[in-house]
């Protein structure tokens, strides 16, 4: 099971827009003055294309003062948006498993990667992030099976003990066997 979070009220972070975004990396950055600072991308500001993708990252960089950008999920668009942020010079972070964006596609909030197939297809895509030049991969809610196939730092929420960091906040997500 996966607990629901809340951003500005909303059960999802799918309303959150860009320049409410740019908001929290400021205010981050404000405070923050030593660590990598990375934004993450909102959901409809880079799925379209590419430049859609570099453009909305650059912003990010500029407004936000941010060091990298995080996006989420793996299918081709994706990868290959991850891609062309890299190409443009800019760190990127990929986002596999449950990815909060996605949970329409993936019928809520749920841990993947829990059959054969679905494990494979995570580390397929985390396999193609890695290619596409991210320097490192969020794994939400999957097996520990796909830290061991990369050459990149993981981060895992819920993805077993073998990640080379751990997000641990509280009500953000909880997955559970």
């Amino acid at each position: 099971m996966v607990n629901k979070f809340h951003v500005h009220g909303h059960d999802t972070t799918l309303p959150i827009t860009l320049d409410e975004m740019l908001v929290h990396c400021r205010a981050v950055a404000r405070g923050a003055k030593t660590p990598l600072l990375v934004g993450d991308l909102p959901f409809g500001t880079y799925e379209c294309s590419s430049n859609q993708a570099v453009d909305t990252t650059v912003r990010n960089l500029k407004e936000g003062q941010m060091d990298a950008i995080k996006l989420e999920g793996g299918s081709p668009s994706r990868i290959v948006a991850a891609k062309a942020i890299v190409e443009a010079g800019i760190a990127v972070i990929g986002h596999v498993g449950l990815t909060p964006q996605a949970i329409s596609v993936l019928g809520g909030f749920r841990p993947q990667g829990r059959n054969v197939a679905s494990a494979v297809k995570v580390v397929e895509t985390t396999l193609a992030l890695q290619e596409a030049g991210c320097f490192a991969v969020v794994l939400e809610c999957v097996p520990a099976a796909a830290t061991t196939a990369l050459q990149i730092p993981t981060i895992g929420i819920g993805a077993g003990p073998y990640c080379s960091g751990q997000v641990s906040w509280p009500n953000i997500h909880v997955c559970l066997d």
